[in-house]
C-alpha cells in the first residue's frame, strides 16, 4: 500500500498523455517546430512565474544542497539534468513530427517499445532486480512489437527512436531523486528551451495569429506536458524505472484505442492480437503489486 500512491500518479501521467492527439491533431496544419518551440517557452515561461512567486524557499534548499554535496556528485547532478533536457527535446520534436506526420499509431507503439527499453536499461544500467514473470512479460512485449511493426519497418524505425529518447529521460531521472520535482522539471524545461532559442529566428514559421493556435498550445503545455512529467518524476520517488517504464503501456494503448475509434486508421486482427498481447504483458509484469495493493486494501477494509 505503500507504493500505491506512486503507481497511481504513473498510471494518471500516462492515462494523460494517451490523449495527447485530442489537442495536438487540432495542429496538423503547424510545423512540428512551430509546435515544439511554442510548448516548450510557455512551459518554461508558466514554471518559472510558479517557481518564482511560489517556491523561493524550496530554491533556496535545493541549492544550499546541491552545494553541500561532493564535487563529485555535483557533477554527476548537473550532467544527469543536461542529460535530461536534451533527451525530453528530442522526445518532444520526435513525436510531434511523427504523430502529425506519419500516424497516430507510429507514436501508439512507439511507447510500447519505450517499456522494453527502460527495463533493459534499468537492469543493465541500474542494476534493477527482474524476476522470472517480469522477464516473461518483457518476452511477450518483444514479440507484440515485433507484430506491430510486420506491417511496416519505417514504423518500427520512427518508433523506436522515439521510446529510446524517452527511456533514456526516465534512466537518467531515476538517480536525481533528492531534489524538488517541481524545480527539477522546471529546470529541464528552461534548458530545453535555451537549446532551442537560438534554433527559433532561423526555424519558426511566421507567428501565429490564430486563437486556436494558442489555445492549444497551452493545453498541451500544462495539461500534457507540466503535469505529466511532474506525476512522471513523482512516481520515480517510489517505484523503479522498469516498473514506471511498463506502466508507460498505458499510453499507448489508449491511443491505439483512439487511433481507430477517432482517427479510423486501418485496424487489422494481427494489430488488435499484438495490443492484447502487451496489455498482458503489463499485467503480468506488475502482478506482484497489484496483487499486494488489493490485499492491503482489503485488509485495511476489514479493519
Amino acid at each position: 500500500m505503500k507504493n500505491l500512491k506512486y503507481y497511481l500518479a504513473a498510471i494518471s501521467a500516462f492515462s494523460l498523455w494517451g490523449f495527447f492527439s485530442l489537442v495536438l491533431r487540432p495542429l496538423q496544419a503547424y510545423s512540428s517546430l512551430d509546435i515544439l518551440f511554442y510548448r516548450v517557452f510557455s512551459c518554461a515561461l508558466i514554471m518559472s512565474v510558479i517557481s518564482v512567486l511560489f517556491k523561493r524557499k524550496k530554491i533556496r534548499d535545493n541549492v544550499s544542497l546541491f552545494r553541500s554535496l561532493p564535487a563529485k556528485n555535483r557533477r554527476v547532478i548537473i550532467w544527469l539534468n543536461v542529460g535530461g533536457s536534451v533527451f525530453l527535446t528530442v522526445n518532444w520534436f520526435s513525436f510531434i513530427y511523427v504523430m502529425n506526420h506519419v500516424s497516430v499509431r507510429a507514436t501508439s507503439v512507439a511507447y510500447l517499445v519505450c517499456p522494453i527499453l527502460t527495463t533493459l536499461l534499468a537492469f543493465f544500467l541500474l542494476h534493477d532486480r527482474l524476476s522470472r514473470p517480469q522477464w516473461i512479460s518483457v518476452a511477450l512485449s518483444c514479440i507484440g512489437c515485433l507484430l506491430l511493426s510486420y506491417a511496416s519497418l519505417s514504423v518500427m524505425f520512427f518508433s523506436t527512436f522515439i521510446g529510446l529518447s524517452y527511456a533514456c529521460y526516465l534512466i537518467s531521472q531515476n538517480k536525481n531523486a533528492r531534489f524538488d520535482k517541481f524545480l527539477v522539471l522546471n529546470f529541464h524545461i528552461l534548458l530545453s528551451a535555451i537549446i532551442l532559442m537560438p534554433f527559433y529566428p532561423a526555424f519558426a514559421g511566421e507567428i501565429p495569429s490564430d486563437f486556436k493556435f494558442y489555445f492549444y498550445v497551452e493545453i498541451i503545455a500544462v495539461m500534457y506536458t507540466i503535469v505529466p512529467l511532474f506525476l512522471n518524476l513523482y512516481a520515480l520517488n517510489g517505484i523503479s524505472s522498469s516498473k514506471v517504464g511498463m506502466l508507460l503501456n498505458i499510453n499507448p494503448i489508449i491511443a491505439f484505442v483512439l487511433s481507430g475509434a477517432v482517427y479510423h486508421e486501418p485496424l487489422g486482427t494481427l494489430q488488435i492480437f499484438a495490443y492484447a498481447l502487451i496489455f498482458f504483458a503489463v499485467v503480468v509484469f506488475n502482478a506482484k503489486e497489484i496483487f499486494v495493493s488489493i490485499k492491503g486494501a482489503k485488509s485495511s477494509h476489514n479493519y
